[in-house]
């Protein structure tokens, strides 16, 4: 029902003020507002064709700004580069930020709030948490301003500002503590209306008249009253927001049950006839907190290893300017800055070592407690701490693009994506729930003529044990488990739905470089051709392989560098440009000039320098194969399992056999293997594909999944799915493992929750179910699912 609007606000409800009225046509009829800005924002939800927003509302909105104009004019601040820089992240012609929204208070605002921004030329794309209080929006600069996006939320209604990520902890444990107390409030009342009701019902008491027992009732009146109302309110708001779009949750049944039951045994207490069933209400509100709250750390437990890496980066950071220290805010160091980190420091942002040696703990981003040793010219990441001697740090990165973030962006993309099984399991629910109303009306009406007085209590109890919250839990409780056990062993998952897809692989495509050996090389041999000297020959390549992001660029080093022009990177061949008006060519033979030299190499695994036409040099490298990499092909010996190299047929050969793989294709470039991989599925094949993720963005991109190992940089760059944050190739076999565990999982989950209900249903039709009964039988159904998915944590 429609809150009253006599002398009051249409939208906000506060007073009429004389003199300052505005009105909205809404629903067909003149509406009066008290100010501009609940004006602009009711117009705004008329314009955009969101009406039914105030036809099924069951309170006033926030109050519109009053200073509407001149709050919109102060946000043009938000289109300052300086201002954007913190908060906002470019990927490409996009841009991206998470912005924290007060006055969310139901499924209904995330709704108007993404219906409104979506109308909006230049938006790309809208996510509002609801729980969070926080939305992700993606838009194109060229079409839109951000202050244009932030004022449009402000129009209707809903204060923004940037999210602050070391605020979600905080977030977390306040929505951690009011559940905690509802639960308390609801078990310790549940406790006492329990105590009185055993004791009615058995005669624990004694024989006690009537009027004692009348006041018994009316004492559990008293206890019961607050459960209702404040430890189950946030069920009746779930159903009432989901009434608001016109739909019904599983939150319908339980406000149905609840407050069936609770204002029936009410009118008997008052009547002094008829049930009581205040224990039933409390127990039942208590039981289903319960399941929800295990639910609740369940989810929380699959975003706390990425949330948590926050915890661990400093607010301050020791900058050199000049070479002199002085303190200063990490996240205001940009790309460029040289910072100095003590030994037992934790780094503030991503970097690389300009100066110093030590050992790096990167526990808290791959899990492995081994620690890295790291040197000059390696990568550091935020978050990680330094063991021993003392580094001089060149920051690559700015704190919103450090690697603690990009995880943490990916992690909140992961949880919003939901796999086919949870969808499927949305829909059941909620065709289940109409099944069960429509069963529930029948039932009810044909006890009705059989025997009145129980007609209403087996119509509650039919709603109370079939509540489909196991139904609910049973897909998304298991998936969030094995999110959060992946990440123990630094895999990271950039869908959920990717463990749908795992079990379904049946063949696999390995690169080489990088993946199944380490992509560290050396220099093996070097032969020197025309009187070129070594420093020449080294600065040369040095000069070149500077531009490219191979792998086996790291193997040439020089103190001399050539400034080069020109220079061109030709994926899976070598790097080619211009030093003056020479020409330098480093690669593979097929990438040299013609010449009489050239025709007459047949070391085809050798690279080879060039200047013009006169060969400088050849070098034979060497790279060291992955630990665990035998162990993980030998794993899958019921599979396809292929070798897709760009590297010579000696090199990849050797490799294969040594990590025990038959299927071989060398001197393959990015195209030829994105052809494979698309051979390979049109004849109706799997295909999942492990890279290092440099080179083979578009064969990572079209396999059914992917896998990145090795470096983690720029990951949101990325094609692959399934992301490995530390060097151990053989954890990958824990997303096969877990994926199978999921799957039995969910089918278990389903099986229970349906078995359940199916069993239920009857008996509860029948007559044989009373609603304290059905409390605990739908309450342990939850439960045991929740818990069944949890162990998948251990």
């Amino acid at each position: 029902m429609e809150p009253s609007t006599k002398e009051q606000c249409y939208h906000c409800g506060l007073p009429l003020i004389k003199g300052q009225l505005c009105s909205t046509v809404v629903l067909g009829q003149e509406r009066q507002m008290c100010c501009p800005g609940c004006k602009a924002v009711s117009h705004s939800i008329v314009e955009n064709g969101l009406e039914d927003y105030y036809r099924f509302r069951t309170a006033f909105a926030d109050k519109g700004d009053e200073l509407l104009d001149k709050t919109i004019e102060a946000l043009d601040a938000f289109d300052h580069p300086d201002i954007q820089k913190e908060f906002v992240v470019e990927d490409g012609t996009e841009k991206h930020i998470q912005v924290t929204i007060e006055g969310i208070s139901c499924a209904a605002c995330g709704w108007i709030i993404e219906k409104q921004l979506l109308k909006l030329s230049g938006i790309q794309r809208v996510a509002v948490n609801v729980s969070a209080r926080r939305a992700t929006i993606a838009w194109q600069e060229s079409q839109i301003k951000l202050s244009q996006i932030i004022g449009q939320l402000e129009k209707i209604g809903y204060h923004s500002l940037p999210f602050q990520p070391d605020q979600h902890e905080a977030s977390f444990q306040k929505e951690n503590h009011n559940f905690l107390k509802r639960i308390g409030l609801a078990g310790l009342m549940s406790m006492q209306v329990m105590m009185l009701a055993i004791g009615l019902y058995f005669g624990i008491f004694g024989s006690i008249d009537e009027s004692t027992k009348h006041y018994l009732h009316w004492v559990s009146l008293v206890l019961s009253t607050p459960v209702v109302f404040y430890s189950g309110f946030e069920f009746y708001r779930s159903a009432f927001n989901a009434l608001k779009v016109r739909s019904i949750n599983m939150d319908f049944s339980v406000t149905l049950a609840v407050l069936g039951t609770y204002l029936a045994s009410v009118w008997a207490t008052v009547t002094k006839s008829g049930e009581i069933y205040f224990e039933s209400v409390c127990m039942f509100i208590f039981l289903l907190l319960i399941s929800r709250y295990i639910e609740h750390r369940a989810r929380y437990k699959a975003s706390q290893i990425s949330a948590n890496m926050l915890k661990y980066i400093p607010l301050t950071a020791t900058l050199l300017e000049n070479g002199k220290p002085q303190t200063v805010l990490a996240k205001h160091l940009v790309a460029e800055q040289i910072i100095l980190i003590k030994p037992g420091e934790t780094l503030p942002v991503d970097g690389e070592i300009l100066d110093g040696d030590s050992h790096i703990d990167e526990s808290m981003l791959t899990g492995e407690s081994e620690r890295i040793h790291k040197h000059i010219g390696d990568g550091v990441y935020g978050g990680t701490i330094n063991t021993e001697g003392t580094l001089k740090i060149k920051v690559t990165s700015e704190f919103k693009n450090a690697l603690v973030n990009q995880i943490l962006r990916l992690q909140e993309l992961a949880l919003a994506t939901k796999p086919k099984a949870a969808i499927y399991a949305d829909k059941a629910s909620r065709y289940f729930i109409l099944i069960v109303l429509f069963i529930t009306a029948v039932s009810y009406l044909v006890w009705l003529n059989l025997d009145p007085s129980r007609a209403f209590w087996i119509a509650i109890a039919i709603l109370v044990a079939t509540c489909p919250c196991a139904l609910s839990l049973a897909t998304p409780s298991a998936l969030t488990s094995a999110m959060a056990k992946l990440n123990e062993y630094g895999l990271l998952l950039k869908r959920a739905d990717v463990l749908d897809q795992v079990p379904e692989i049946d063949t696999i495509v390995f690169d080489k470089t990088g993946t199944l050996t380490q992509g560290e090389y050396s220099i093996a041999e070097m032969k020197l051709f025309n009187q070129f000297s070594k420093q020449q020959a080294l600065s040369f390549a040095a000069s070149l392989e500077a531009y490219s992001e191979h792998p086996i660029a790291k193997a040439f080093e020089s103190d001399t560098k050539f400034a080069m022009q020109n220079v061109v990177s030709e994926s899976g061949l070598g790097v080619r440009g211009f030093l003056a008006s020479d020409e330098l060519r480093i690669g593979k033979v097929t990438f040299l000039t013609p010449s009489s030299e050239v025709d007459e190499l047949i070391d085809s695994s050798a690279i080879y320098l060039q200047q013009n036409d006169q060969l400088v040099a050849s070098f034979v490298l060497n790279d060291t194969i992955r630990a665990d990499a035998s162990s993980l092909v030998a794993a899958h010996q019921d599979k396809d399992v292929v070798m897709l190299s760009g590297d010579a047929k000696e090199n990849a050969v050797r490799v294969a056999k040594q990590v025990g793989i038959e299927n071989i294709h060398f001197r393959q470039t990015p195209q030829q293997k994105l052809a494979f991989v698309q051979q390979k599925q049109s004849e109706g094949k799997n295909v999942m594909v492990v890279g290092d993720g440099i080179n083979d963005a578009p064969v990572m991109a079209a396999a059914n999944v992917s896998v990145a190992v090795g470096n983690a940089a720029d990951m949101s760059k990325r094609s692959a799915d399934i992301i490995l944050l530390n060097q151990k190739i053989g954890h990958i076999q824990h997303v096969f493992t877990m994926a199978t565990k999921v799957r039995r999982k969910v089918k278990q989950n389903m099986a229970w929750a349906l078995g359940y209900n199916l069993l239920i249903l009857p008996l509860a039709i029948a007559g044989y179910l009373t609603p304290w009964m059905a409390v605990i039988g739908m309450s342990l159904s939850s439960i045991i699912v929740v818990v069944n998915s949890v162990r998948l944590l251990r």
